[in-house]
């Protein structure tokens, strides 16, 4: 199982990397729109920033949740970036242990 175990670390790896980029992006996007750098009505921005929303919003609302206000700051993506490094970490391990 040892080279499976190494690709399917891979594919894993990549899979977080992937999501953690689109955070980031979900992030920066975000705070574009909201200083009025972007505007939200194009299209392409409408479309990328939607997709995002329904990728990213569920995650981040039981986050925001358990979160104190911060008054009008939102760290919860911060949090969400750490779970999303800690599981990829713990899984990339764990594949890599069982080669």
């Amino acid at each position: 199982m040892g080279g499976f175990a190494y690709d399917l670390a891979w594919l894993v790896e990549t899979l977080f990397g992937v999501l953690k980029f689109g955070l980031m992006v979900y992030i920066i996007l975000g705070l574009l729109v909201s200083f009025a750098i972007v505007n939200s009505h194009n299209q392409v921005v409408s479309m990328v920033l939607g997709t995002l929303y329904r990728v990213f919003e569920p995650m981040l609302t039981p986050i925001r949740n358990f979160l104190p206000n911060l008054g009008g700051i939102d760290i919860s993506p911060i949090f969400l970036f750490i779970a999303l490094e800690f599981a990829s970490r713990i899984l990339v391990r764990f594949l890599i242990a069982l080669a």
